[in-house]
This record gives structure tokens, C-alpha cells and sequence, in this order.
């Protein structure tokens, strides 16, 4: 097995960071109508984030309160289309986001749906909650990703296995601390969690106030011996800021045995991953020295474990299959090994990104549109399969948005100036709607080939600017209410196939062909 890797070993960085702090970002109870306070945090209504989508009361009277709502979004006529959540963020800051998913039978039938969730352009993956919902348990996911802008988006798409309406129950934006996973590429990749484990804990999972962040940290036992001791590891010295209460357990064996466990303990899908594991030795006088090897290949050569702690992490190691661990006592060691905790990501290679001056002209004509399609929210282009009605995109390292195309789509409103700033496009179709209002100017379109406004409700002049878009070759202005004269620039513009009769009340007669 083949493997690119780069392994680091941290144990005296002194990170400065308190433990103390509660979590920042933004937790949302999806579904929920009035704000809580639960655990120390405000959990917002999710009406604020969201345009569409029903908010639902399930009928489990046992429910933890963040699981008694949920917003549910149609499936009917919806497949690879996606309904987001978009949340207020820092730029360039580094972000857990967590969904929760707990069905309690909201669509009438026996088994939760399965489909897509999506942040930003980026397809994270598949949500399957059917394994846990049976064994009655709540889902959860969990990923590390940097805001590339002011907002972020967590998107719930329908995919071609899902079978009933999509839905999410609750919806974490946690703001980490800048040393967290700093060794990824965040402008390439994000972390989807695989796993994350307190090896020898047998408690309730570990998450906040113990972890600053709210990580949790489920417990994992083996029938190796497992051994409980309190230990006041410096955790400030590990850059991933592990909660101390990981280090109280740990995974050990008789003597000088070697440990071999399997973990994660799923079977992963061929791909690369980010592994962290966690170490601390609460005997002073030893020397505890071993050998780290995932399945054959060597991890880590002669650890030396000290009461201060050390974190062995790398950054990208393939991984397929059921992964085995063994620990082996390294030469000159005096007693056997130990492990305490551990995280395992996918390695989530990001999707691309609309061109920012594209989204916005499209958030504007969003905004000038009484009743604009439900999807458009989040990136228009990305992911492929889920842009947005009616926006079709380039290809290639910029992405631009060349067509709009929304003809028959029952439209009112007015259509936003900022179209103009939509430079890539060669093709717009708004004809049979109910746009009101003046056409903006479009010159500034210099690839625009078709534009179609007719069976609409248009009103004021023709701009005559549209005469000096070389590159139209045809326009349809029927069935308007569009007054003055027809501009000299389009009546004489030679190739163009220009409709502008019947239904409008120009002050002249149509041209020939017009």
C-alpha cells in the first residue's frame, strides 16, 4: 500500500488558549419558532437562515428538546435541487459544522430518507440515518471548513435514492480556534469527521464544557486492559486542543504487550484521511517508549510518551477497508504502551466556487424577484448537479454564469440592474412571466446573443443601448407595455432577429419583420 503522508509530532508548543471559553458561532434549532437556552447556548429559530422548507413538531413526547422540531423540504418535483441554510460568518474563519438528524417517523413512514447535504459549492456527502434511527439513535455529521466569505451555506439536497422529503433537526456553525488541524490545506480541502474517540472512557460522550468546542468524543473500550487516571495534561501544548478529560482513561496492555485494535471501527471507503492520536503517561519515572504501524505501515517510530503529553497526526494517509493498530513496545522501553484518545477525518476535496461578482449580480436579481426560485440559495453553480434553476455555468479555473433561463416560471417583480454585471452571459430567457417595471441597461453584456422579455409586463422605452451589443442576434420584446420609439440602433442592426409586435404601444410603426 501505497501512501503520501507527512507526520508531525507536537508536545512543547505552547499554545495559550483557554479551556474555559464557551463556544462561539451559531446554533440553530431547525424547525423551532422561538429561541431556547439549552446547555448554556442560545439556540435560535431557524426561520431567519432559511426561505423554504415546513417546520414540523415530532410526536416523541421523550425527545431531547433540540430533536422535538424539524424542518422538513419537499421532494416532490425537487430531485437535484437544494434548499440552504445560509448563516452569517468571519471570513477566513475556520469552522465545525455539525448537522443532527433524528426522523421520529416526521414523514409517516417507517424509515428516514436518505439524501445529500452540501456546504457551499462542496458536496459533502451522503446523510443515511437508517442504521441509527432503528437502533434509536440521533445522526450527526460533522466537518471542518474555512468561510470563504461573509456567509456560509448548509444545503439538504434530494438525490436519486431519496425516497420522501429531506429534513434536518439541528444546524452548528462553531467557530475554532486558529492552531485546530492547521496543518490542511483549508484553501483545498475540508474534514469530514470519521471518527473521534476516548479510548478506555465508558462514560457519556465528552463534549462540552470539557471540550472548549463541543467536539465530541465518544468512549471506545476493549477487552485490552483499560485504566482510569487523572492526569493535569498542559493540553494548551497540543495544537488540536484536546479536553483534558480524554486523558483520564486510556487504552493500555499487561506488561509489555503489544496493543492491536481495530479503528476506526467501521470499514472506510478508499480514500485520504487526516489521523490525530493522542498520548499522555501519568508515571513520571518510566520510559515509555513504542511503535505506532496502521495496517502493516509504519505510523510513528519509537514514541516516547511523557506526562506532558504529545499528539502523533498525519495530514494525508490512504486508507480503505477495515484499519488495524498495533502499538509495539520499542527497544529500551520499560513498560508497555497506551493510547488515549483519536480523530480520523476524509479529507474533503472542495468544490469549485462561483465567481463572487457573478453571485452577487445573481443575490440582487434574487432580490428584485417577488417569487424567485426556492433553490437559489447557497453557490448557483456548485455543486454541478445542484446549481440553480435556470443558471447554467462555465467550465474551466473561473466560473462564470453564462445562461439564465427562466421562461415560464409564473415571475413577478422587476428585473435588478445588476443583471448588467452578469459580463459572461450570452443567453437570458424571461419571457412569459409577469416582470414588471423598465428594462435596465445591458450593455455592458458584450456576449449576449438571444434576450427574451416578451409575454411580460414590461414598461417604459426600449434602451437604445441594446443596438450597440454586437454580438445580439435576437430579441423578443412582444406582448409588453412598452411606449416611445423603437430605436434606430435595433431597427437597423443587420442579423438581428428582432419580435418587439404585437402587444406593446410604440409611437411608430413596427419595422418590416418586427
Amino acid at each position: 500500500m501505497s501512501f503520501l503522508s507527512l507526520i508531525f509530532l507536537f508536545s512543547l508548543l505552547n499554545l495559550a488558549q483557554s479551556q474555559s471559553q464557551s463556544p462561539r458561532g451559531v446554533f440553530i434549532d431547525c424547525g423551532a419558532t422561538v429561541a431556547s437556552l439549552i446547555d448554556g447556548r442560545q439556540w435560535l429559530p431557524d426561520a431567519t437562515y432559511v426561505s423554504s422548507g415546513t417546520a414540523k413538531n415530532l410526536t416523541d413526547p421523550n425527545v431531547a428538546p433540540i430533536l422535538s422540531t424539524v424542518r422538513s423540504f419537499p421532494l416532490q418535483g425537487n430531485t437535484n435541487k437544494k434548499f440552504c441554510y445560509v448563516v452569517p460568518v468571519f471570513r477566513t474563519g475556520k469552522y465545525m459544522v455539525r448537522t443532527t438528524y433524528y426522523y421520529g417517523g416526521v414523514n409517516g413512514r417507517d424509515s428516514p430518507p436518505v439524501f445529500d447535504q452540501i456546504v457551499d459549492g462542496t458536496l459533502w456527502g451522503i446523510v443515511n440515518t437508517t442504521d441509527d434511527y432503528a437502533r434509536g439513535l440521533v445522526s450527526y455529521y460533522e466537518g471542518v471548513f474555512v468561510a470563504a466569505g461573509k456567509t456560509m451555506s448548509l444545503c439538504i439536497a434530494a438525490n436519486t435514492n431519496t425516497d420522501s422529503d429531506p429534513f434536518i433537526s439541528a444546524l452548528e456553525f462553531v467557530l475554532l480556534g486558529d492552531s485546530l488541524y492547521n496543518s490542511t490545506d483549508f484553501g483545498q480541502y475540508g474534514l469530514s469527521l470519521v471518527a473521534r474517540h476516548s479510548f478506555g472512557h465508558n462514560g457519556s460522550i465528552i463534549r462540552y464544557p470539557d471540550d472548549q468546542f463541543d467536539r465530541y468524543w465518544e468512549p471506545f473500550v476493549l477487552s485490552n486492559p483499560t485504566m482510569a487516571i487523572l492526569r493535569n495534561v498542559p493540553v494548551s501544548d497540543f495544537w488540536n486542543l484536546p479536553p483534558v478529560k480524554v486523558f483520564e482513561t486510556e487504552l493500555t496492555s499487561s506488561g509489555m504487550e503489544p496493543i492491536e485494535f481495530q479503528w476506526p471501527p467501521a470499514s472506510l471507503p478508499n480514500s485520504t484521511y487526516y489521523i490525530a492520536l493522542y498520548f499522555a503517561d501519568g508515571r513520571n519515572s518510566s520510559s515509555r517508549v513504542f511503535n505506532i504501524s496502521i495496517n502493516g505501515i509504519t505510523y510513528y517510530h519509537n514514541l516516547s510518551v511523557t506526562s506532558d503529553g504529545v499528539a502523533v497526526f498525519a495530514t494525508q494517509w490512504l486508507l480503505g477497508g477495515l484499519t488495524n493498530i498495533i502499538l509495539t513496545p520499542a527497544a529500551g522501553s520499560d513498560i508497555g504502551p497506551l493510547i488515549n484518545a483519536g480523530e480520523v477525518f476524509n479529507l474533503l476535496r472542495l468544490g469549485g466556487r462561483t465567481l463572487t461578482r457573478d453571485v452577487i449580480a445573481l443575490e440582487s436579481v434574487k432580490k428584485s424577484l417577488e417569487n424567485p426560485p426556492h433553490d437559489w440559495n447557497g453557490d448557483p453553480c456548485f455543486p454541478s448537479q445542484y446549481s440553480w434553476t435556470g443558471v447554467t455555468c462555465s467550465e474551466g479555473p473561473r466560473i462564470r454564469v453564462v445562461s439564465l433561463n427562466l421562461s415560464n416560471m409564473g415571475l413577478s417583480g422587476s428585473l435588478s440592474p445588476s443583471v448588467a454585471n452578469l459580463t459572461a452571459l450570452t443567453n437570458i430567457w424571461l419571457g412569459n412571466n409577469s416582470l414588471s417595471g423598465s428594462i435596465p441597461d445591458l450593455s455592458s453584456l458584450k456576449r449576449l446573443e438571444i434576450l427574451h422579455l416578451e409575454d411580460n409586463q414590461f414598461s417604459g422605452e426600449i434602451p437604445s443601448s441594446l443596438g450597440n451589443i454586437d454580438s445580439l442576434q435576437e430579441l423578443f420584446l412582444q406582448n409588453n407595455n412598452l411606449t416611445g420609439q423603437v430605436p434606430n440602433s435595433l431597427t437597423g442592426k443587420p442579423g438581428l432577429n428582432l419580435k418587439i409586435f404585437p402587444g406593446n404601444n410604440f409611437s411608430s410603426s413596427p419595422p418590416s419583420g418586427a
